[in-house]
């Protein structure tokens, strides 16, 4: 008896996502991420850590805090965002956890009245009815709260959803909030977008200012980056900073305000007594 043979498949057609040893081992990973965000999520085992962005002029003046939503494991070890959000970001789960930054954060500002934060946020977030009725919940119990809050963005998520986006920034700016355009100058960003979103701050691409004062090829990206932000009426913010030499050419090049381990690192039990009101003027 014969049986009807099918064409042989050579190791170079099978599906790779299936095929591959790699790819079996990162979806395992992932899983295993997943796993561990949602527990965390389910738990309340979520912080903010905070980190001071400072003048430029005045390293000493603190010109708000941005916090930076951080994980416990079941050991109490902080995971950071990089280590997580990637896996996330796409799915609901990356909604829950702006909602669980959105709140810490707002529950700091309640504690500590005298202080101004930037909570990161994705686009998405905007159409994600929990986190908003968060944010509108928040100002209407304490209006005031508004007027200390940034929300930051970053280039890739705000040029996804311009037009909802718009739309929101409008109203929130009614209640004080600017915003920030987190990683500028890191991929390509529409201009128009840009001017029609009217962001208060550009907060320069860390992989901009890495060595700053010693690359004459990265000076003429960042030099071209904050006069675009500054010709569009945006406050310049620079990430990253790690080294004097890099602080001090960026303050001649006219950022002004600077961030990084500089001048402190994130930490989830941070002196908000540190802070200092010479906040710089961010409304348009």
């Amino acid at each position: 008896m014969s049986y009807m043979k099918g064409p042989k498949v050579s190791k170079f057609d099978r599906d790779p996502l299936v095929s591959s040893p790699l790819n079996a081992a990162i979806s395992a990973q992932d899983r295993e991420t997943l796993s561990m965000v949602a527990s965390a999520l389910k738990d309340g085992r979520m912080r903010l850590a905070f980190q001071p962005v400072v003048y430029a002029v005045d390293p000493t003046i603190i010109g708000f805090f941005e916090g930076f939503i951080r994980l416990l494991n079941l050991r109490d070890q902080v995971i950071p965002a990089r280590d997580f959000m990637p896996v996330v970001e796409e799915r609901q789960m990356g909604r829950e956890i702006d909602c669980a930054s959105l709140q810490l954060g707002l529950l700091a500002m309640q504690r500590n009245p005298q202080i101004r934060v930037s909570i990161n946020m994705s686009a998405r977030s905007v159409g994600y009815r929990p986190w908003v009725d968060i944010l509108r919940r928040a100002l209407q119990e304490a209006p005031r709260l508004g007027q200390n809050l940034i929300l930051e963005i970053n280039e890739a998520s705000a040029m996804q959803v311009p037009d909802v986006l718009k739309s929101f920034m409008a109203e929130m700016r009614e209640h004080g909030i600017v915003f920030a355009l987190d990683d500028f100058g890191a991929g390509m960003t529409s201009l128009r977008v840009l001017q029609e979103l009217s962001f208060e701050i550009a907060k320069i691409d860390g992989s901009l200012v890495k060595h700053i004062d010693r690359v004459p090829e990265e000076q003429r990206a960042t030099k071209a980056a904050i006069a675009i932000a500054q010709e569009l009426g945006m406050y310049v913010v620079a990430e990253s900073v790690e080294t004097e030499g890099e602080a001090q050419w960026l303050r001649q090049a006219g950022v002004g305000c600077l961030q990084g381990y500089l001048f402190g690192a994130p930490t989830v039990t941070p002196d908000f007594r540190a802070f200092r009101h010479g906040r710089p003027n961010l409304k348009k």
